[in-house]
């Protein structure tokens, strides 16, 4: 499924759409469709730990997010050997909206309770 970035990645403002392919249950993986050598694997927080976070209001708008719509948020993963190495950037989640095919990354407040790099080993034994 492609989807338009509403707001620009961080570091990658080139990027203007990607394309979600499903790698398995845990990964995905996001590509650039202007530069298929640009991708990011991709994790549901959700299957880590608890993970909550208010969608600022600016987003809702420029996403076009009410209460009614089909949100899928993931975070970066960058994969290491052995995977238990792997690190989740949980600062800066992806919404996608499913409904209005939008993406977007939000950065948490620096006072989050989440980390940047956060080791996948942490999670892994809970």
């Amino acid at each position: 499924m492609k989807f338009d970035i509403s707001v620009p990645l961080l570091g990658f403002e080139s990027i203007k759409q990607v394309e979600l392919e499903k790698i398995d249950d845990v990964f995905m993986k996001m590509v650039s469709c202007e530069d298929n050598q640009i991708s990011f694997t991709l994790i549901d927080p959700f299957i880590l730990r608890e993970y909550d976070f208010e969608i600022p209001n600016n987003v809702k708008e420029i996403m076009e997010i009410d209460e009614k719509s089909n949100l899928l948020i993931l975070n970066i993963v960058l994969i290491q050997t052995p995977i238990e190495s792997s690190v989740v950037n949980f600062v800066g989640p992806l919404i996608f909206n499913t409904d209005k095919n939008r993406a977007v990354q939000v950065i948490l407040a620096e006072s989050t309770k989440y980390g940047v790099a956060e080791k996948i080993s942490t999670f892994l034994n809970k």
